[in-house]
């Protein structure tokens, strides 16, 4: 029987394994430092709009895994900037009763945003299957998630990468049904990826205040110079009419503990995290330096957030009207760029 064993524990892992645990759906859910310990001890807070349990899950830290099978997947669900050291940690684990196969025999899913991941695991895994997950989580909370998708918890696309679908994408798509998310899979994975990077760009944006009028001109110029970055590159982006299944009846509930502006970049800096704008808004800087397109938007908030991080602290929000001041002159981003507001 297949099992699904997780790699990374914050919101997306997280709960995935709660939804397994509730479906009887085999799985191991792989984490470390404090959030893997405080639920191998306590269990998962697990909040949807439902309500609030506490649910007990298979877990294991990282330093005492799981010993693999010939019958597991894995699922990578830590953040991309994670994701290298993850992959070569978890391929060349040995694989009990395979005659000296590795992890790397066994397919891995990518749940990540962005494009990078899936060709670092192609480096070691030969089979790799991308996917494009929408749900609306927040981890910002030692031992707790909160999930505010109803009635579902969110919507998966899931494929081969490079392109094509097979059977292990059908049954991944259909445990993930079974657990209670919308899911589906398609032959050509990058489309739907590609079509949510442009989306994702206008994450970075949580860690500014502003007038709203300027927020969403800087958005909308995030998102052209995405579009021009991906389409010189050769992306052809999914439409959402493109869609197998019907997400008429999905919603975001509303006080499920979710907030508007609280989505996975905000929450890395509020809890001390790495940061993901590399590998975001620093896809499309780097797509547009190499298909001569200009991105000076994303190269400022790339700019920005980078020097938030390195400063190694998020206490209050950056003032929107910096970016404006930065385009055109990334360079001279100098420590005012950085002056924070209440």
């Amino acid at each position: 029987m297949t099992r699904y064993v997780i790699v990374g524990a914050g919101a997306v892992g997280a709960s995935l394994a709660a939804q397994f645990e509730l479906s009887g759906i085999p799985y191991a859910l792989v984490g470390r430092g404090a959030q893997i310990g405080h639920i191998k001890r306590y269990g998962l807070s697990y909040q949807r709009p439902s309500g609030k349990r506490q649910i007990g899950l298979n877990a294991f830290d990282l330093s005492d895994p799981p010993e693999l099978t010939l019958d597991d997947i894995l699922l990578l669900t830590v953040k991309t900037q994670d994701a290298a050291s993850s992959l070569a940690s978890w391929s060349w684990r040995p694989v009990s009763d395979s005659g000296g196969a590795t992890a790397a025999s066994l397919p891995v899913v990518t749940f990540q945003n962005g494009l990078a991941t899936e060709a670092i695991a192609l480096r070691t895994f030969a089979r790799v299957y991308g996917a494009s997950i929408l749900t609306p989580a927040r981890f910002t909370e030692t031992g707790s998630v909160a999930v505010a998708g109803d009635p579902q918890v969110g919507v998966v696309t899931i494929g081969r990468f490079p392109s094509g679908s097979d059977e292990t994408a059908e049954q991944i798509a259909a445990d993930l049904n079974r657990a209670n998310y919308l899911a589906e899979t398609s032959n050509d994975i990058r489309r739907w990826k590609s079509a949510k990077l442009l989306h994702n760009v206008r994450n970075v944006l949580e860690l500014f205040v502003g007038a709203e009028d300027v927020r969403v001109s800087i958005a909308d110029a995030l998102v052209n110079e995405a579009r021009q970055a991906l389409e010189a590159a050769g992306y052809n982006l999914a439409s959402p009419s493109e869609r197998t299944i019907d997400l008429s009846g999905w919603r975001i509930a509303q006080d499920s503990g979710i907030h508007p502006g609280q989505q996975s970049t905000w929450q890395s800096f509020t809890r001390g995290a790495s940061s993901e704008v590399d590998f975001l808004n620093g896809e499309i800087v780097l797509l547009g330096r190499l298909h001569n397109i200009p991105t000076p938007y994303n190269e400022v908030v790339q700019n920005l957030a980078g020097r938030l991080e390195h400063q190694g602290g998020f206490t209050k929000a950056l003032a929107l009207d910096t970016i404006q001041s930065l385009v055109g002159r990334p360079y001279q981003a100098s420590n005012t760029g950085l002056a924070a507001t209440t």
